[in-house]
């Protein structure tokens, strides 16, 4: 079927906060006295929502999530920058497009004004803030798809993570992987999405879907 609607994921997919994320997110859990490093920290939680970290956390010192935000909004100020490729993309897409992800509001428009995105997705940004449920279950997707008028069947999600990808699936939408981010590719094949390396080709991708 033709594609209507794309929606991109926001980190790892359109901003490079992941590494950054990883990065703070291990700092934080090492100063609880947990033995993990970047590795499992990253296959743990890279695409989670907020409640499920938290809730893999659990109890915490007073003031130590206060200390972790702060120490990620320093680092995603000095930082962030959007993905190589990911203007080049947009800027060729002729469909409409839109960002679903499981960060907060807040969060989510910082990111895309940070990089310069931010115009690109006015009033076309969808949290899992607004759904029940965020990845991997359907429902952000899903939520968005019917915002933006477009059916299940005719979206193209672009993702980086086995969560959004599951999401993806279960909401009955086709879905592009990117595997050239955080996430090994090992980790996404399987999972009924389509792997690509380069954002820059996402428009051929795309149209070669529709």
């Amino acid at each position: 079927m033709a594609v209507e609607l794309v929606i991109f994921d926001c980190d790892g997919v359109l901003v490079d906060s992941e590494p950054i994320s990883v990065r703070v997110g291990t700092a934080a859990l090492r100063r609880l006295g947990w033995d993990i490093d970047e590795t499992e920290y990253a296959e743990r939680f890279v695409g989670c929502t907020n409640e499920y970290w938290a809730e893999q956390v659990g109890e915490t010192p007073p003031g130590w999530r206060e200390q972790v935000n702060a120490d990620y909004a320093a680092a995603i100020a000095a930082e962030l920058c959007a993905i190589d490729g990911i203007e080049t993309a947009l800027d060729q897409l002729s469909i409409p497009y839109c960002v679903a992800s499981n960060g907060r509001h807040p969060t989510i428009r910082r990111s895309l004004e940070l990089t310069g995105l931010a115009g690109r997705f006015d009033g076309r940004v969808f949290s899992a803030e607004d759904v029940a449920r965020g990845k991997p279950e359907p429902d952000l997707f899903l939520h968005a798809a019917a915002t933006m008028g477009a059916e299940p069947g005719r979206c193209v999600v672009v993702e980086d993570s086995p969560f959004g990808v599951t999401a993806a699936m279960r909401a009955g939408m086709r879905c592009l992987a990117f595997a050239g981010g955080l996430t090994p590719a090992s980790r996404l094949t399987g999972l009924g999405a389509t792997l690509f390396h380069d954002p820059a080709k996402l428009p051929d991708l795309i149209a070669a879907l529709g």
